[in-house]
């Protein structure tokens, strides 16, 4: 079974290049975030002729998340993180799929920093944490798959030079990302490829896609149970070379049935 996220970054922009990808690396289980519609937007159709369901939790202009499953529809258990009443921002979403709860979300970026949005990334991260270890004291089979906007080290970008005032190295998110480990969540990207991590996010300016100039901060966390099924996990980097693509690139687990 393969589970991917991918950051699309417009959906509807970008549905050519995602339904290529879809085509030749056909993933069980896909979680989108910045699909950047509304859920009547969402391209519901198109993804059903690849043979995929959809599961949407979509806003106009910016946010949106949501979960593609092969043949079978998503079960949806929530699509607000617990926490925030006041919350209006579509950053999370969370579904049954074949016996596994998979959670897909897009953390706040944070930039610029300091100031009232570094804030509310650190509280969205907060309440993250905590719907985390819920979800671990649940003994379920779960995946936490998105864009968590937390480069976890300096091992995980090119070079911190021109980053080091930037919200995604901050110490405060950095110290949210390694709770969520040290609770039992596993790294799946990184128990693959211990000494050499993939980069996930190559920026559109400077140049840094032909410079392999990228960051690491699209993460599939697993539970215990599934942690002990993971064969294989990588970065189809390709996708980010594709004309028109998102600055991302998917991510993917192989676990065993």
């Amino acid at each position: 079974m393969r589970i991917a996220t991918y950051n699309i970054n417009n959906v509807i922009a970008r549905l050519p290049q995602l339904l290529a990808w879809l085509d030749v690396t056909a993933p069980d289980v896909v979680c989108l975030q910045e699909i950047k519609c509304i859920d009547a937007a969402f391209p519901v159709e198109a993804l059903r002729a690849q043979g995929y369901e959809s599961l949407v939790n979509g806003q106009k202009s910016w946010n949106g998340v949501a979960i593609l499953s092969k043949g079978v529809l998503p079960l949806e258990i929530r699509r607000e993180l617990p926490g925030d009443p006041a919350d209006r921002q579509r950053r999370y979403l969370e579904a049954a799929v074949n016996g596994i709860v998979v959670g897909c979300l897009y953390a706040p970026n944070g930039n610029p920093q300091p100031g009232p949005k570094f804030d509310h990334k650190l509280a969205w991260m907060q309440r993250f944490d905590r719907h985390a270890a819920s979800l671990l004291r649940s003994g379920h089979p779960v995946v936490l798959a998105g864009d968590y906007n937390v480069v976890p080290t300096d091992a995980d970008i090119y070079s911190t030079a021109s980053f080091k005032d930037n919200a995604l190295l901050q110490p405060a998110p950095r110290a949210a990302f390694r709770k969520l480990l040290k609770q039992g969540w596993t790294d799946a990207l990184k128990t693959a490829h211990p000494d050499s991590t993939p980069y996930t996010f190559w920026s559109y300016l400077r140049n840094r896609w032909p410079r392999d100039a990228g960051l690491r901060i699209d993460h599939l966390l697993l539970s215990p149970v599934l942690a002990s099924k993971q064969r294989a996990a990588g970065v189809d980097r390709a996708v980010r070379g594709l004309e028109g693509a998102s600055d991302h690139a998917p991510v993917w687990v192989d676990l065993d049935d």
